[in-house]
């Protein structure tokens, strides 16, 4: 490690806060129908979409209304990027002559962008026709992005207000998430892409003359327009197969740097947003402190990691000063590749600009260790935040126990129907990761995918399972996951990740607005100072290592084992 690897991610850190409290001041602006600085122009747009659609924005919805709204919307949204994605070879806009999709590979892809997933058993560039990549990919970056944003925004509602029965309309929450946030800084993001060499046509192709004389063709295309939104709303699916890595979609270190500052901008601005929209500023505080903190912990290790190198390659002859270089691209190094991997997995994003299983093992169990966290580091846009809300519940919860008191967060009285959907919510994701993994680690349609044997195998077992139920969608590598068994059951848990997690969530939403909100007393446990931080994050903490430190330990950690014995697969 050198203090210029550190000093490039400190950069990026600061210029995400500083952006981040301004965005979350306008945001908390936005979800409350305040005025903006955009109000003017995209005022009319808005109450334009509301009256073709038939929406009354004031019209609220109880949080079963909201979530079943939720449900439906989700629902047409597979259906119309599925039947799109089948027979794209029959659409308009397929320069490059591209068939449909099979089915199984069809379903799986329309789950991953609906549920802001993004995992692709695919090769962008070899598959999707231009249509299916604006009309379908993008268009699902935004709405995904915009539903999870919705949804923490409801759950924030339920805290603030007291004694109600309505939690928001989802409609209007995820219309004004996509017009006022996520559209504005496409756009601007987007054309900064441009500038820096990411291409932006309909054209198909290109062919250029390399030095050696030779002819080669270049696969080209809207690029920018979705590269854009796909790291701001924390999808993560690359217009082509190498995602990040690839020098259209990520060219240089400093759009290295602007993509990591896309991935994280969102989402820290939704916990300062959170502080305003609940009256208490020091609420949010706390929150990224526990987030920055673990986030913080991971890149280090990772970094650490990489930079110590491996015995194998340093017995090989390579000089270990470089580290594992191993899987990464030169322009971005390896504190770059350490603090991407890290930021793409503790949100759910799923962009990589590296190879996560040609990491150290212990490198490679960083990313995976952040998705079975819970997403919630900072988590994808909205998703993260009602991730972490749902196990600060968990939190004062053991707080109350541990001092004999009715547990309260945020002036509302946690109890047993809380506590119940909480745990409800908490175990979908250790269900969905273990039990496809021990599925798959025996079925010889499953085994028949993976590129390595041993703990690496496992470890790609895992890791497919995280990203999906996680809604990440980064890739481990080695595991060919374009087959049936594979696309159908990380699809199942996809799905279960996102939706299966939501409506426990919007329940605890649905009591919590009824309750009255309590002024603090003497006996209240305090929520913004570093005792509950640490709370919090050693309840995240505990949960993880309970949950997944077993799977570990078969896999990345006995690697290392192996690795440093000089053995590997």
């Amino acid at each position: 490690m050198t203090v210029v690897g550190w000093l490039q991610i400190l950069i990026v850190l600061l210029a995400v806060l500083a952006f981040a409290v301004p965005l979350g001041a306008f945001m908390s602006k936005v979800f409350a129908n305040e005025r903006t600085v955009l109000t003017p122009v995209l005022g009319p747009v808005e109450r334009g979409f509301y009256r073709l659609s038939g929406i009354d924005p004031a019209k609220e919805q109880t949080w079963l209304g909201y979530t079943l709204g939720m449900l439906a919307f989700n629902a047409g949204g597979f259906l119309l990027l599925y039947l799109l994605l089948r027979f794209q070879g029959v659409l308009p806009l397929n320069p490059q002559g591209f068939s449909g999709l099979a089915p199984h590979l069809a379903f799986n892809t329309a789950v991953s962008f609906v549920t802001n997933t993004n995992w692709q058993s695919y090769g962008g560039e070899t598959t999707m026709s231009h249509l299916s990549q604006m009309a379908g990919l993008t268009v699902q970056n935004f709405l995904s992005a915009a539903t999870g944003m919705a949804l923490a925004v409801a759950l924030v509602r339920s805290f603030a207000r007291s004694g109600t029965k309505t939690v928001g309309n989802f409609l209007a929450d995820m219309t004004r998430a996509t017009l006022y946030v996520l559209l504005p800084l496409a756009i601007v993001t987007g054309l900064w892409q441009v500038s820096m060499g990411t291409p932006q046509t309909f054209e198909a192709a290109a062919t250029v003359t390399t030095l050696e004389g030779a002819e080669q063709t270049l696969a080209l295309g809207p690029v920018a327009s979705q590269l854009a939104i796909k790291q701001l709303g924390t999808n993560g699916g690359g217009f082509y197969n190498a995602n990040s890595a690839h020098p259209y979609e990520n060219p240089s270190p400093l759009s290295n740097a602007l993509t990591i500052w896309q991935m994280l901008v969102v989402s820290t601005a939704m916990v300062f947003a959170f502080g305003r929209l609940v009256g208490d500023r020091r609420q949010a505080t706390a929150i990224l402190s526990v987030m920055a903190l673990l986030l913080v912990t991971g890149i280090g290790v990772a970094y650490w990691a990489e930079a110590a190198g491996t015995p194998i390659l340093t017995a090989a002859g390579l000089d270990p000063s470089g580290g594992n270089m191993e899987g990464k691209e030169v322009r971005f190094g390896l504190a770059a590749s350490a603090m991407f991997a890290a930021v793409t997995t503790g949100l759910s994003d799923g962009a990589v600009n590296a190879m996560h299983g040609s990491f150290t093992p212990i490198g490679g169990m960083v990313p995976m260790v952040l998705i079975m966290l819970g997403e919630v580091l900072p988590g994808g846009v909205g998703s993260g935040l009602y991730g972490i809300l749902v196990i600060a519940i968990v939190a004062v919860f053991v707080a109350g126990l541990m001092v004999g008191r009715t547990p309260e967060y945020l002036g509302k009285k946690i109890e047993a129907k809380e506590m119940k959907m909480a745990i409800l919510a908490i175990l979908i994701l250790p269900a969905a990761i273990l039990g496809f993994s021990s599925v798959s680690a025996v079925l010889p349609v499953a085994l028949s995918g993976l590129g390595n044997a041993g703990p690496h195998g496992l470890s790609e077992i895992y890791y497919a399972y995280s990203s999906a139920a996680g809604n990440n969608g980064s890739a481990f590598g080695g595991l060919s996951a374009n087959s049936p068994w594979w696309n159908t059951t990380l699809g199942l848990a996809m799905l279960l990740g996102r939706f299966a997690y939501i409506v426990p969530m919007m329940a605890i939403a649905g009591s919590l607005v009824a309750k009255p909100k309590l002024a603090p007393s003497s006996g209240t446990f305090p929520t913004h100072g570093p005792l509950f931080v640490g709370l919090l994050a050693g309840i995240i903490l505990i949960l993880g290592g309970l949950q997944f430190f077993p799977a570990l330990a078969l896999g990345p950690i006995a690697e290392q084992v192996q690795m440093l014995g000089g053995k590997t697969f």
